[in-house]
Formats: structure tokens, sequence, C-alpha cells
């Protein structure tokens, strides 16, 4: 058991905002927790913790490199994990039955309060292994099992200098934009560093469909497919007038045209 002093965290997420954000509910909810790291990943959440040594461990589920999984399976035992997601019903079914807790995106700041108390309380404990919960976790969420494969419900997606959770049932499209990916609704466009690739694995393809490397569009969302002057299939999305290309590659999604 480490010796009394201020009780520690490391927070892991791509996010910055995101980070920024959970940081400041654990100041409102724990004043006396220290944050002493944040990581961008999970390979770098290792090796944050190993060498601060933090009491707990607030991990991402969903990070480049190494996911919150696997970060949890390598620091087995050595902090207290609490897993942070935008992935509900079978994670969070998981997250109950084991010594572990959760939050979900967005940080609600009662929600944190609960997870400070009950971290608390577990301080005195040593970290508990998980080896049976990562497991579950990694077989409902990753996809690596026979449970429900869960997909993306929120994005965190930065409007100016404020941060914006957007249902995926808002969003029209996503749009690859130099560094950034352009997240499109009825009302307003936010921007992600998340690129195209990461999101098709993430979003449900019942739900988004891929018409061209750089462009997701929401199914439901599309109002006209038609032909341009040189008969290229171009997409119109509900209560926009911008055209949306479709790459030969994706034209077999619209084969009636």
């Amino acid at each position: 058991m480490k010796e009394a002093r201020k009780p520690t965290a490391v927070i892991a997420d791509d996010e910055r905002l995101m980070r920024e954000q959970i940081a400041a509910r654990l100041r409102e909810a724990w004043p006396e927790l220290e944050i002493v790291g944040e990581a961008v990943n999970g390979r770098e959440a290792v090796a944050l913790v190993r060498a601060r040594d933090p009491d707990i461990v607030f991990l991402d589920i969903r990070m480049p490199e190494m996911d919150g999984i696997e970060a949890a399976r390598a620091l087995a035992g050595e902090a207290h994990v609490v897993f942070v997601t935008a992935y509900d019903e079978y994670a969070v079914n998981a997250f109950e039955q084991g010594a572990v807790d959760y939050l979900l995106k967005p940080a609600d700041p009662e929600r944190v309060a609960v997870a400070c108390q009950r971290l608390r309380g577990r301080l005195e404990q040593k970290p508990d292994p998980m080896s049976d919960l990562l497991a579950e976790l990694s077989a409902r969420i990753g996809g690596g099992g026979t449970g429900a494969r869960e997909y993306l419900r929120w994005v965190q997606a930065s409007v100016g200098t404020t941060l914006r959770v957007i249902p995926t049932t808002e969003i029209l499209f996503f749009r690859a934009e130099d560094k950034y990916t352009r997240v499109q609704t009825e009302g307003f466009e936010a921007l992600i560093r998340k690129p195209i690739k990461e999101l098709v694995d993430e979003l449900d393809p019942d739900e988004f469909w891929q018409i061209h490397r750089a462009i997701l569009v929401r199914v439901d969302a599309v109002e006209q497919v038609s032909r341009d002057f040189r008969g290229h299939q171009v997409v119109k999305v509900k209560g926009r007038d911008e055209k949306l290309e479709v790459s030969r590659s994706f034209s077999h999604l619209f084969r009636q045209m």
C-alpha cells in the first residue's frame, strides 16, 4: 500500500478537450486529488503510470496504438482503474459486475462525484488485476468474442474553443479536411482529429456509409443521389446545398442509379 499522501491520478484520452473536462470534473468532486500526468494513447498511459506511480488511472477505452483495455491489462494491479467510454449497455453491465468504475462521455458531474466517493473507499485496498473482467470487456467492446458489438454513439468535437458532445444521430456526414475531420450537423460544423479510417471501424455500418475515402455519410440523412456532368454519383444530404461525391469503389451502394 502506498504511503499516506495526497491521492494521485493519471488521465488518458486521445482528445485534449475531453482530458480537460474530466480533470475539471475531478477538481470539483475531489479537490484533494492531484492529477500528476495526462496521456494521449494507451502506450503513453502505461509508461506514465509506471513513472508517476499514481493511485488511480482514468483510461479512455478507444485510444490509438494501445486501447484502454490493453493498457489496463498491462497495468494489472498497479493502479485503480476507471474506464471512460462513449459506449453503454453491454459495456456498462460488464463494468458494474467488476471491481472497477466507469464514466460515460460526456462526464456528468454527479456521476463523477459517485465514482470519486467509491474510489476513496478503494484506496485502502490493493488494485484488482481484473483479468476476467478485462477479457469480457475485450470481447464485448473490441468485437473479439460472441458479445454484441457496441458502436460509437457520441462524438466529442471542437467548435471554436468549446467542446461539443454530439450524438451520432445528429451528424449528417464526416469529411476529412487537412489534418482534421469535419463533423457536419444541420446546425453547425465541428472538427475532430480522428481520421476517417478509424471512424469506419467505430461507427455502425448500418447507420453510416463510407462513400469516398474522405467521406462518411449517415444513411438516413441522404436526401437524393444524382449524377454530375461527368457522370459521377453525388449525394445531397438533408438541409445542405453542397454535394458529396461518391467514388467509384463505393458506387455499388447506389446500384439503382
